[in-house]
């Protein structure tokens, strides 16, 4: 005899209208003890998830984009149930859990209000399409945790963020330069030790990839930025701007680096459009959305040059104290190791996107946007897609 819930998503997941999930949450609502099969019913959805190469992160992010703060919120409710089954997760997945917006209560407002909302996270969940997988799936023999934190490597991160959190909070342009070019030096010269360590020790690591939120508005500008951290991190980033994120390939030390200095940077170029838009208003001039994709556009051109320098210019101090050092024949091979690292990134990148394509994107059309967002670079600290989408230059 087919059961309440059967009927209940028959009617409502396979419908585009309101009034299949008017019916199903009315049968839902009618009866209390279908609750906990209902909710098993969304384990399930969620578990599928995984298994076409979603994570938490990505879930709750196109549940917030597509529905709303409460849908991430009921999200939030079958992730951490559905995750709690298991001994070990992935890496990066408990920091994805820990940020997830806090689960909603059940039956809130009222049975059917609550039934309906969680239908129609159903029926986004069950279209979901299938992603390139940026991780193992929780559950799988690959899904625990296979690499143990370098020695050294929190108090780094920490000491980083740290530094990153100070350029954002000053209102001093010349001392955000000073702080987020020393982090981005630690960054180079991390990625640098973590790179030789390997070769000497014959480690079999390699490459892996994360997923990185590229929100409106400006997503476009935004994915340029991005583009430029990790390539000047020795990562490879692909941008799907149907889905709204960027999967960066690389090293695991190299991966850390790119999502925290785009973070930084983006938080940095959103404050100085704020004043930039300031300034042009005081003088009687309103400001549009031209230009602020002006402004963001050109901050991330002129980014993009600043960061590839500056890692030419950190690999070659590098690679002359490298090879310096008395009678180590090994230590000579600096260059050697990054180049078999970044044709082993290459190599992952694109047999995880065999069909990537280029897209040339809106262009500048105001100067004065253009102006303040180059400004604005230079004056940043750093350092001394539908299809799948590498942004290209306008």
């Amino acid at each position: 005899m087919e059961s309440v819930i059967d009927r209940a998503c028959a009617a409502a997941l396979y419908s585009d209208g309101d009034a299949g999930l008017d019916t199903g949450a009315s049968l839902l609502a009618a009866d209390p003890s279908a609750d906990e099969a209902l909710h098993r019913r969304g384990a399930e959805f969620v578990r599928r998830a995984w298994d076409r190469g979603w994570q938490p992160a990505d879930v709750v992010r196109t549940v917030r984009r597509e529905l709303d703060e409460a849908g991430a919120a009921l999200a939030a409710a079958l992730i951490t149930a559905e995750t709690a089954q298991y001994a070990q997760l992935p890496l990066r997945w408990a920091d994805q859990l820990a940020a997830m917006p806090a689960p909603a209560p059940r039956n809130r407002p009222d049975r059917f209000t609550y039934a309906s909302a969680l239908l129609e996270l159903y029926r986004l969940l069950l279209r979901l399409p299938a992603l390139e997988p940026a991780g193992p799936a929780p559950g799988t023999a690959a899904g625990a945790p296979h690499r143990p934190p370098v020695h050294g490597e929190p108090r780094m991160l920490t000491r980083i963020r740290a530094l990153l959190a100070k350029a954002e909070a000053t209102g001093f342009p010349e001392e955000a330069d000073a702080l987020t070019t020393k982090a981005q030096e630690l960054m180079a010269r991390h990625s640098i030790d973590e790179a030789l360590l390997a070769a000497r020790t014959h480690s079999a690591d390699a490459p892996g990839a994360l997923r990185i939120g590229v929100d409106a508005p400006y997503e476009s500008a935004k994915a340029v930025l991005l583009d430029a951290v990790a390539s000047a991190n020795r990562c490879r980033a692909v941008w799907n701007g149907d889905l709204g994120f960027t999967t960066v390939v690389g090293f695991e030390p190299d991966l850390e680096s790119v999502e925290l200095l785009f973070t930084s940077l983006l938080v940095q170029g959103n404050a100085a459009m704020t004043r930039a838009e300031a300034g042009q208003r005081a003088g009687g001039r309103k400001r549009t959305k031209t230009f602020r994709q002006s402004f963001l556009m050109a901050y991330a051109q002129r980014l993009g040059s600043r960061l590839a320098a500056d890692t030419a210019r950190v690999t070659a101090a590098a690679g002359s104290e490298t090879g310096a050092r008395a009678g180590r024949e090994e230590d000579g091979a600096l260059l050697p190791v990054l180049a078999a690292r970044d044709v082993a990134v290459t190599d992952t990148a694109e047999r995880m996107f065999p069909r990537t394509t280029t897209t040339r994107l809106r262009g500048a059309t105001d100067l004065e946007g253009w102006t303040h967002g180059t400004a604005a670079a230079d004056r940043a600290g750093m350092g001394g897609a539908g299809a799948r989408k590498r942004p290209l230059d306008p």
